[in-house]
């Protein structure tokens, strides 16, 4: 997988390793959910997923960069309903929320190197 994150860059490959994740947890919820809270959870987390992809392979990458960090945010809250609600025991909503912080530093660095501005060399 560190090969992988190279070509793509960390963020991304972090993100792919929690909808592997993700996916198969959210198809645990019960039937209702699954199709109300569950696919808005996957589809945001898609969302962020594509957001990803595009700032990879984009010269311009602030816009995508900023659309995957909101949908990092939104995310956390969708996850958090989904706990309170009852849908994600407490182990699955901390594994949740750490992966999502830690996708959302790496998005954050990734932003930050590339509003730094140039030097001379």
């Amino acid at each position: 997988m560190k090969e992988n994150a190279r070509r793509t860059g960390p963020a991304l490959e972090a993100h792919q390793k929690f909808l592997l994740w993700l996916v198969p947890t959210v198809e645990k919820f019960p039937r209702a959910q699954k199709f109300l809270l569950g696919d808005r959870i996957q589809g945001t987390a898609l969302d962020v997923l594509e957001a990803l992809i595009e700032a990879t392979y984009t010269r311009d990458r602030r816009a995508h960069l900023d659309r995957a960090n909101l949908g990092l945010e939104k995310l956390r809250i969708f996850i958090r309903m989904a706990c309170e609600l009852r849908y994600l025991d407490l182990g699955r909503y901390e594994h949740a929320v750490r992966a999502i912080d830690e996708i959302g530093r790496l998005v954050g660095g990734w932003a930050k190197a590339g509003a730094a501005p140039r030097q001379a060399a």
